[in-house]
């Protein structure tokens, strides 16, 4: 029994999950959806918001750079909107058509007889819709995205930036509601001040590069972050993920960064980069695969 037991963990895998991010990650940047969706979140700013063009740009890098998504900058400062009409028209015109079956990821990843899960900031719709045109949504045992961080009923904003409850007051000395309309806070007058300091509103929206947000992912899925490889195109979130006790792949580059374990210039490299995923391999016949769902919150 002993020797079965030594046997046994020697045959062990190094990794049993690996979690991806969805776009720019399972497909190239190439494809052309991220700049697609850039315009789009432009074009809803000046359209739904009434944000003046000529600040679009400018407040879109600060609101990314300092929130991680540009809707959780955007909830932060003071504007509000509906969640699910901001993902809809900011994915809804998205050219999906770029993307193509990729039978040569599909026949890597069905050849891993071990967990695999989607990390997204983005929604289920278009999270589904992407796995769909690649023909991968059997090769994922679930999704987590932006529903499964962020249930829709919680719209309060958090006096803490890692505090996922959302307990606390949904007014914020930044942006405080008079006479039933919110202040907006100028966060581009503020970083134009010489000493702007580290104090900005807080937002409700829990999302990639929180630590906190990855955190919340890992306990919900059930995954040990030392025995899983997390696959990104992002380096700040390749590096939030190294915080956990992660490992990590920055896709997109063969240039390692800080905070990646490996880098690979195409997901499509997988095998050659990273073989330790294979060595050990325990071989599992009729591996099932499931349907791409969004998993579900474990009591």
């Amino acid at each position: 029994m002993e020797y079965e037991d030594r046997y046994l963990q020697a045959q062990k895998p190094k990794y049993d999950c690996l979690l991806f991010d969805l776009d720019d990650t399972l497909y190239p940047l190439s494809c052309g959806l991220a700049a697609a969706c850039g315009q789009n979140i432009k074009d809803y700013m000046v359209e739904h918001l009434g944000i003046e063009k000529s600040k679009i740009t400018e407040l879109g890098n600060l609101l990314y750079k300092n929130y991680g998504t540009t809707m959780a900058g955007l909830r932060a400062i003071g504007y509000d909107f509906d969640y699910d009409e901001y993902h809809s028209y900011v994915h809804g015109r998205l050219p999906y058509e770029n993307l193509k079956p990729d039978p040569v990821l599909r026949n890597l990843l069905q050849s891993l007889p071990i967990r695999k899960v989607i990390f997204t900031n983005a929604d289920k719709v278009h999270a589904l819709r992407v796995l769909a045109k690649l023909g991968l949504e059997d090769c994922f045992e679930g999704i987590i995205c932006f529903e499964t961080l962020n249930p829709t009923h919680k719209n309060t904003i958090s006096d803490d930036e890692d505090d996922i409850e959302f307990v606390g007051s949904a007014v914020t000395a930044a942006a405080k509601t008079t006479s039933n309309r919110t202040e907006i806070f100028d966060i581009i007058d503020h970083f134009s001040r010489p000493n702007p300091g580290a104090e900005l509103p807080k937002t409700p929206i829990v999302c990639k590069p929180s630590v906190t947000a990855i955190e919340r992912a890992l306990e919900i899925a059930n995954i040990n972050p030392q025995r899983t490889l997390f696959f990104e195109d992002s380096v700040r979130n390749i590096q939030a993920g190294k915080r956990v006790d992660l490992h990590t792949v920055l896709v997109g580059t063969s240039q390692r960064e800080k905070g990646a374990d490996y880098a690979l210039e195409s997901i499509h490299n997988l095998r050659q980069a990273v073989p330790e995923i294979w060595e050990a391999e325990i071989k599992t016949e009729g591996y099932p695969g499931k349907l791409a769902r969004e998993t579900p919150v474990t009591a």
